[in-house]
């Protein structure tokens, strides 16, 4: 038995280097799962609470560390990023040698659709990348499964449309047609026409909420509930028509790009911008917002592309680049379009320092109208003169998805229990802020402490004093009169006096309001003989 022991103790101490990397890889997720530091339980006396907090702490320290183990196997994809050796570049890597290199299913994922009767497109996907929708200039809608790379539904509407958006699911899609939205489903019936919200530029969809948001050609923002069809919020933006808007993903801000350089962002229960930014001397063309909510692209017609932190709202920085489009991936790439050329800016190193990616040019020269990344996918889709594209962005999409937030593979009967799920926890509008962490706090409702009687009569006393020690400067003509100068302390005595005056007068005032109050309210039948009798005359 003892040498049993001691072979065991020995191969303890003893490691290989793959076991020691393993260990510290492990501590490591430990720490990422922990609840913070670990209490320092030698300063307390008490001996109950004191073993009550040492079982606590581990009980956290168990569940840390099977947090750790179980994300070992059920998050075993590993994202990465284009590495170039030597002098190579990795924007000067083409599409071509990227598709020689991935697999047969990620090779699928690089075509183009050419249709160039029913261009410019824009493209939208659903929250789980699976399926996308593309939206022709001329009236040309088709929805398409990504998973089989196969067109579920086509239709053609015969006029305009401006833009299409994914509402809660993949069976319903706004369209913003030329004028009114209309909202479809997957089978390309017709449901609803929504003419409050007029001739729209753009749409956006606000899931945690069920909230259609559009901005239309006279400046005006509309939010409608989809569920209820209850016009939540209708507002004139005071900088004209806008075609730039996206949603913070955060805390579910519309933001709007003016043509004036200003970028506003609203909330659907207010009528004013709840932040007017100045980010461009020219118009806004474009603008994104990283899946954190803290950092904000924006574009303007003077070819810079601005990074802001929205933390302090100030920039961080300047990319000389001119975008018509601008889109953030899971990952934090950012990509820009304009004219037929694509390029995609990342911060490898984390330090919010973004340089050149990749790039890429559209054959033929056709015209970029909007790029977005899918999400759980390296793929980036793009909507152009002639139909749409997609093409391969290592690195860009989250690799391990979560099936409660979005799950790519769900049957028709999970689609249908989720569906159930969010409706029960949508939140409502007025939970729409800047700073959503402030949702279930607590906020003090103790009034600041009235000063007492002796206070505000020592203050008044000293305000007094400070008056009648007011020195005057000696005038000619008789203005010096020891008359005069008793006027003038009187009145600045008077002065000192009234702000503690018009205090207490106030106060009185209050008092009497409340008590009429009390007094004119109705007490029910079983409290009216506890109230007092008024005395008859």
């Amino acid at each position: 038995m003892g040498q049993k022991e001691e072979n065991g103790e020995s191969n303890k101490k003893f490691l290989t280097p793959e076991q020691e990397d393993n260990d510290v890889e492990m501590e490591q997720k430990v720490k990422k799962y922990l609840r913070g530091e670990v209490a320092n339980l030698e300063t307390l006396q008490d001996k109950k609470l004191k073993g009550q907090l040492a079982v606590r702490e581990e009980l956290y320290g168990k569940s840390a560390k099977a947090a750790a183990k179980i994300e070992k196997w059920l998050m075993p994809s590993e994202g990465g990023y284009l590495e170039a050796e030597g002098i190579e570049k990795t924007w000067r890597i083409k599409q071509e040698a990227i598709a020689q290199e991935v697999d047969i299913l990620s090779s699928r994922n690089q075509y183009d659709i050419v249709l160039p009767d029913f261009g410019p497109y824009t493209v939208d996907f659903t929250s789980s990348g699976r399926y996308m929708a593309a939206a022709g200039r001329k009236g040309h809608i088709a929805i398409m499964d990504m998973k089989n790379i196969s067109i579920i539904r086509e239709l053609q509407v015969r006029e305009t449309v401006r833009d299409v958006v994914f509402l809660h699911n993949e069976l319903f899609f706004a369209a913003a047609q030329k004028k009114y939205p209309y909202i479809y489903n997957r089978d390309g019936t017709e449901l609803h026409c929504l003419k409050e919200h007029g001739a729209v530029l753009k749409l956006q969809f606000l899931k945690n909420h069920f909230l259609l948001a559009s901005v239309n050609k006279s400046g005006q923002l509309h939010f409608q509930d989809i569920t209820t069809g209850e016009m939540i919020g209708n507002f004139r933006a005071k900088y004209g028509c806008s075609d730039a808007m996206k949603v913070n993903p955060f805390n579910n801000v519309v933001a709007v790009g003016h043509s004036r350089g200003k970028v506003s962002m609203w909330r659907p229960t207010s009528a004013k911008p709840l932040v007017e930014m100045l980010c461009h001397q020219g118009p806004v063309t474009a603008l994104a917002f990283h899946s954190n909510g803290h950092l904000m692209a924006t574009a303007g017609m003077e070819r810079k592309i601005k990074l802001w932190d929205l933390r302090k709202f100030g920039e961080v920085q300047t990319l000389p680049f001119h975008a018509k489009t601008l889109d953030f991936s899971q990952k934090g790439l950012l990509a820009a379009a304009t004219g037929s050329f694509v390029q995609v800016f990342g911060d490898l190193s984390d330090s919010q320092s973004y340089s050149r990616y990749m790039s890429h040019s559209i054959v033929k020269g056709y015209q970029i109208g909007k790029v977005l990344f899918r999400p759980y996918e390296d793929v980036l889709g793009i909507g152009h003169s002639s139909g749409w594209s997609s093409i391969l962005i290592p690195g860009s999409g989250e690799p391990n998805f979560d099936t409660w937030v979005a799950n790519p593979f769900e049957t028709s009967k999970q689609r249908r229990e989720k569906e159930v799920h969010s409706l029960l926890d949508k939140l409502p509008p007025e939970t729409i802020m800047l700073n959503p962490t402030k949702i279930g706090t607590v906020r003090s409702t103790r009034n600041k402490e009235k000063p007492t009687k002796q206070e505000t009569e020592a203050e008044m006393e000293a305000a007094v004093a400070a008056a009648r020690n007011i020195s005057f400067k000696n005038k000619t003509k008789g203005r010096s009169k020891p008359s005069k100068k008793a006027k003038k302390k009187q009145e600045a005595i008077a002065k000192a006096k009234r702000p503690f005056l018009d205090q207490e007068r106030k106060g009185v005032e209050l008092s009497k309001k409340r008590k009429q109050s009390t007094e004119e309210t109705e007490l029910p039948k079983s409290l009216q003989r506890f109230a007092k009798k008024k005395a008859t005359a």
